[in-house]
């Protein structure tokens, strides 16, 4: 197991932690206005993470708000964990596209289902790809330059999605 104790959805919510308490539904709410053009969270990950990083001591519970809701708020011993996890190898990535698969499979299909994967497809990364550029540049505008640059990431990713559904066989 690596030095830090923690997988990457434990790393990010501390991270997003960093920002201050909050509670599950606010730790969601972060990642995806922050992560979700380029790393996805569910929100059972979120909430089966968060006990575990208690118990280790890496964030203490806060008291229960409004509807039971649960704050968390990052230790001193979570910030050592996240520091450690930031000099650790990231990896590799792991590519799972649901289109690539099913284009794999092509033979199979009709006509007509390659096309309307294609059509979805294309209709979700031309709007990603708009959404990630316009939170690309209020990251920027806010000196935000390590932000800016992993949606730039996103950036690229939906661009390179959409040359590729150009020249993906559709027979």
């Amino acid at each position: 197991m690596p030095d830090s104790q923690i997988n990457p959805t434990a790393a990010a919510l501390l991270g997003l932690l960093h920002e201050g308490p909050m509670t599950g539904g606010q730790l969601m709410a972060a990642a995806e206005r922050r992560l979700g053009p380029y790393w996805s969270m569910t929100r059972s990950q979120v909430y089966r993470e968060l006990p575990v990083l208690a118990e280790m001591g890496f964030v203490r519970l806060g008291k229960p708000g409004p509807r039971s809701s649960q704050p968390y708020a990052i230790t001193a011993a979570g910030k050592r964990a996240f520091s450690r996890w930031l000099t650790e190898s990231p990896g590799r990535d792991a590519i799972r596209n649901p289109v690539a698969l099913r284009v794999a499979f092509g033979q199979q299909h009709s006509g007509n289902q390659l096309k309307t994967l294609y059509t979805g497809a294309n209709e979700y990364h031309a709007e990603a790809l708009a959404m990630a550029r316009e939170q690309a540049k209020e990251a920027k505008k806010a000196g935000d330059a390590y932000g800016a640059a992993a949606l730039e990431f996103a950036v690229a990713y939906h661009k390179a999605a959409l040359s590729w559904l150009k020249v993906a066989p559709a027979e």
